[in-house]
């Protein structure tokens, strides 16, 4: 792009883009709940607060137990945490605890098939499609053959910084999130290689006998990207909401953007979720409830690749406006064909990603199934990660069952949404049309434009809005549900509830429950405030929270903020993973991890500068761990980014190294169980 002219350059950036506006109407809060929640907020200041919230683990009257002598005061539960915590700090490094190690392993673009070349600024949308992509995520291990040394790592890639990706962008001032344009258009592949570093990568790794993991080229590698042909299955399959130029029957789409978290079906597939897609599309005309409620903009999208020079289809398909007779003339359904949970078949290199619309459509920022039981229904959470929006469940129409089940179970089933009752109490309301006023008096007119139209449902059936529902995990033990909630600066004193009782959420937190009977499909549950983030001063935190299970405050070794990814080991160790963005005094984000029964909670791992620890995932013998960290030295100014210095060069640590994201492998020394 050398030729062009400085008055042909032009700069857009719509910020980070992780939270896209959207549209809703708060459900009421009446002043009787109001003084019904001051009121038990007096009785936790009168007890400390720890017991009655049921810190880590201590109070949650509903919870199942995974010992029948639980109630033998006098037995101390065996300590799960045997490392001494980290110490905060805010190096441009991965620290872990005295006792281990760590590698790290596949940064962006890596290339992982023979003939793609290696990382290199120049790298074209071609080279891009055969190496590790952007921004890793949520991921799982499947190892071959039940092995811990030889497995499939499966990753998401969540979005892009378009600064670091393209040559034309060396010496220009840009931000994080801005990108150049030329003459109105943007090169044509540029935005190829920005969509293929999109999505999922599917590699095989082996450990060798110096320990160190490497990549092996294998038929079973592939990229699965923002370009890659899915089917769209469930209720929504073939109906006038997903029909489009590219698919007039409405059975397929292209690609999967902005995935976050991830799951891991009990059948042994992959599931890679759709969270803030709605900013990657625009509409300049009509904008239906199908697109306002989710934020799709009339602006630009968040990488104006409807703008790509050349008018090609894969491209102007971000472009929403209604342009033709009918919907299959144009694109005005494609951000309809986006916010849903992908399922992807690792060991099957020739199959099609499938889109499964009866769990909903919104901003997912994962799955976590709860442990199948044969003969039982699956039973499935999700969490929509933005302000004010809901904890969703997926409970399958059939039954489970080892010899059979597929993805074809998650086809057919029920959706709810949660109601955190003030009393402690919960509800599952069933996402159904014709049932509880979802039908034609109030707008839906099938049960496709119920799941299209996910967050209207919820909405209307009055569920909790909540600080924004991140990563949720399942206690193997006990089967207690754990979902973090990660920050809300929006929510006032007017709309607080006892789920959400803090006034501009800083830090968030982490709350539980147990469905009733121990039974996952229950329609009802009890619930209670497992962590609250916070410093260990009063600055940020309220005098009556941030407690330890004794009541004391959150210390040097435990202090958190945001935390977003959530995980939990088979021997029930809670790891934490924070996307805070500060900096005094929570230092670079760290990953803790917490023990639900005795209340320890220790820092273990703390990364480099400007990025989030995120994604999660063990060898089935537990003695590996795998972790990502995401968006290194995405702090680095306009100017310093012009000039070529970065606020980080993880994970090449030379002077002028482009910061990567990349995978981070953790063993104890020893040869232990990782954490114990």
């Amino acid at each position: 792009m050398s030729n062009v002219q400085n008055d042909q350059l032009a700069i857009i950036d719509h910020g980070e883009g992780d939270e896209p506006l959207s549209t809703r109407k708060m459900n009421p809060l009446f002043s009787s709940i109001l003084e019904a929640r001051l009121a038990r907020r007096q009785v936790l200041k009168g007890s400390a607060g720890a017991a009655a919230l049921g810190f880590f683990g201590l109070g949650l009257a509903g919870c199942n137990s995974d010992s029948d002598d639980d109630d033998d005061e006098s037995e101390t539960p065996a300590e799960l945490l045997g490392f001494s915590a980290v110490a905060v700090n805010s190096e441009d490094t991965i620290t872990v605890p005295e006792g281990y190690s760590y590698q790290v392993l596949i940064p962006w673009g890596t290339p992982i098939m023979g003939g793609i070349a290696a990382f290199a600024r120049d790298n074209t949308g071609a080279d891009q499609a055969g190496q590790i992509g952007s921004h890793h995520d949520g991921m799982h291990f499947y190892g071959i053959d039940g092995s811990s040394v030889d497995g499939l790592l499966v990753l998401n890639h969540e979005y892009v910084e378009p600064r670091l990706m393209h040559q034309s962008a060396v010496g220009l001032s840009l931000n994080s999130s801005a990108l150049p344009t030329f003459a109105g258009t943007r090169p044509a592949d540029e935005v190829r290689k920005e969509l293929n570093a999109h999505g999922v990568s599917v590699v095989r790794v082996i450990k060798g006998s110096d320990n160190q993991w490497k990549v092996q080229y294998d038929v079973l590698n592939r990229r699965i990207t923002g370009l890659t042909p899915m089917e769209i299955q469930g209720p929504v399959r073939g109906t006038d909401f997903v029909k489009t130029l590219y698919s007039p029957n409405g059975t397929m789409t292209r690609g999967t953007l902005n995935n976050c978290g991830n799951g891991y079906t009990p059948w042994n597939t992959y599931m890679a979720a759709e969270e803030n897609w709605a900013g990657y599309f625009t509409n300049k005309g009509d904008n239906p409830r199908e697109h306002a409620r989710y934020g799709v903009g009339s602006g630009t999208g968040r990488y104006a690749w409807e703008l790509a020079e050349g008018g090609a289809d894969e491209f102007v398909r971000f472009d929403a406006s209604i342009k033709g007779a009918d919907a299959t003339e144009d694109y005005r359904n494609e951000p309809v064909c986006f916010g849903w949970m992908v399922e992807i078949d690792p060991f099957d290199p020739d199959s099609n990603p499938k889109k499964r619309t009866a769990m909903g459509r919104f901003g997912h920022e994962g799955v976590v199934f709860a442990p199948a039981e044969e003969g039982k229904p699956v039973v499935c959470y999700s969490g929509d990660d933005s302000r004010f929006e809901y904890i969703y469940k997926f409970v399958t129409a059939d039954n489970y069952s080892a010899a059979t089940a597929s993805g074809d179970l998650l086809d057919e089933g029920t959706l709810y949404v949660a109601k955190f009752n003030d009393d402690g109490s919960g509800e599952w309301l069933p996402l159904v049309y014709g049932q509880n006023g979802l039908d034609e008096t109030n707008g839906f007119t099938s049960q496709a434009d119920v799941l299209v139209n996910t967050r209207l449902a919820a909405d209307f059936m009055g569920a909790t809005p909540m600080d924004r529902p991140e990563w949720g995990a399942v206690d193997p033990a006990n089967g207690d549900v754990y979902f973090i909630l990660t920050n809300n600066s929006n929510r006032s004193e007017a709309n607080l509830n006892e789920a959400n009782p803090r006034a501009a959420n800083q830090h968030g937190h982490i709350i539980r429950w147990s469905e009733t009977d121990g039974e996952q499909a229950a329609t009802t549950f009890a619930w209670d405030i497992f962590l609250f983030g916070g410093d260990s001063g009063e600055s940020g935190v309220d005098n009556n929270i941030g407690y330890d299970p004794n009541g004391d405050k959150l210390t040097a070794d435990n202090i958190l903020s945001s935390p977003d990814g959530l995980w939990i080991d088979p021997d029930s160790r809670v790891w934490i993973q924070m996307d805070s963005g500060w900096d005094d005094p929570f230092g670079n984000c760290a990953m803790l991890v917490a023990d639900p029964k005795t209340g320890t909670l220790k820092r273990f791992l703390v990364g480099p500068i400007d990025q989030e620890i995120t994604g999660i995932t063990m060898s089935p013998d537990q003695k590996t761990l795998f972790i990502n960290v995401q968006h290194p030295g995405e702090g680095t100014s306009a100017a310093d980014f012009a000039a070529g210095n970065f606020s980080s060069n993880w994970p090449d640590n030379t002077a002028g190294a482009y910061p990567r994201s990349a995978t981070v492998v953790v063993w104890k020394d020893d040869g232990g169980v990782v954490g114990s």
